[in-house]
């Protein structure tokens, strides 16, 4: 009965992030959608000799960004590339690798 337990308490927290990884790249399509819409409606309307690469053209971009920046690291985390499941991967891979040697 504990390991039933044990594995619909594994399976809950594989579901949520599942569902917070699903979140996020909704978030990102959405960011993605959205801002080329904008950036297109302000190229289109743009005067004879105003620049796209102006500050203002960017703020939502820039500002959202933020936002996305900070969902990316609630989400996945901020160690990314070197975390402690990186870490014991590599000394598992070494460990293997010694042990034909």
């Amino acid at each position: 009965m504990n390991n039933n337990y044990l594995e619909e308490e594994r399976y809950i927290k594989a579901q949520k992030k599942v569902k917070e990884i699903k979140g996020f790249y909704w978030h990102l399509f959405w960011y993605l959608a959205v801002n080329i819409f904008i950036l297109a409606m302000i190229y289109k309307n743009l005067d004879a000799n105003e620049s796209l690469f102006e500050y203002g053209h960017f703020t939502t971009p820039f500002f959202w960004g933020i936002g996305l920046f900070f969902h990316w690291i609630g989400v996945f985390g901020r160690n990314i590339v070197f975390s402690k499941d990186w870490e014991d991967r590599k000394v598992k891979e070494f460990m293997d690798k010694d042990k034909f040697e």
